[in-house]
């Protein structure tokens, strides 16, 4: 239960060392866009190559050339999809979000965050990470196709400054 003995851990090691020596070959040979944060789609394909690779490395019953086989037909289907996304405006819409606006010039997009699951206290956030002080410094907040959330902030001439510039001199 605790050991099964030297020969389960050389295999073990002999074959984690190959399966990853593999993948990492898979990912390079198939570009940078394999596991690139655009879509739900990309994800489902990192995780499906995590998971095959625990099961070469501790499941006896599955051969490394099995392993590698199915890292290539996960790569492969990736790119395939990617391509044809590229390609063809359909495949782009079944498998593409756009991105939504969450806020736009002083007003929440309500619906728009139901629907996406957001709350405000998210946007906030994220106008805070962006180096906001205040939401009338934000134009827009933006959920973006990755599930990241992106703000755009007004212009120094579109918001009230509080520097010396806006105010009248006095003669």
């Amino acid at each position: 239960m605790f050991f099964n003995g030297w020969e389960v851990i050389g295999r073990t090691i002999l074959v984690g060392v190959l399966a990853y020596a593999g993948l990492i070959a898979v990912l390079r040979i198939s570009g940078k866009r394999t596991l690139s944060k655009m879509n739900a789609f990309d994800l489902i394909v990192t995780v499906a190559l995590g998971s095959t690779l625990a099961t070469i490395l501790l499941s006896k019953d599955v051969a490394l050339a099995e392993g590698m086989t199915a890292f290539f037909v996960l790569v492969g289907m990736q790119y395939l999809i990617a391509w044809l996304s590229v390609h063809s405006a359909a495949v782009s819409r079944l498998i593409k979000s756009n991105p939504e606006l969450l806020y736009y010039d002083g007003n929440y997009c309500r619906v728009v965050m139901k629907k996406e699951r957001v709350l405000e206290v998210e946007i906030l956030q994220a106008a805070r990470s962006s180096g906001a002080g205040s939401l009338e410094e934000v134009k827009a907040v933006v959920l973006e196709t990755d599930g990241s959330i992106s703000v755009i902030q007004k212009s120094e001439e579109q918001h009230a400054s509080t520097t010396f510039s806006n105010v009248k001199k006095k003669k």
